[in-house]
């Protein structure tokens, strides 16, 4: 079992709009050891994977990160 709080179909549209777009997002995220984030992240896609749905994307210094969309707390 997750504690996984689903985002709204607004919010998971944006995202798809900014990847369709290349757009860069300022992000605010905890990752799963409570540890807050804040980059500039080009959106690359969306995953689901046991029951939890993920943003895959890339910081400016080329690194990969996964952000599960429940904990993103700040987007434009």
């Amino acid at each position: 079992m997750t504690d996984y709080r689903p985002i709204s179909c607004a919010l998971y549209s944006q995202y798809e709009l900014a990847i369709l777009h290349r757009t860069a997002l300022r992000l605010r995220w905890r990752d799963g050891n409570g540890v807050t984030h804040l980059e500039i992240l080009t959106l690359e896609d969306l995953e689901t994977r046991g029951g939890e749905e993920f943003l895959l994307a890339h910081t400016r210094a080329g690194e990969t990160v996964r952000v599960r969309l429940d904990r993103v707390t700040t987007i434009p």
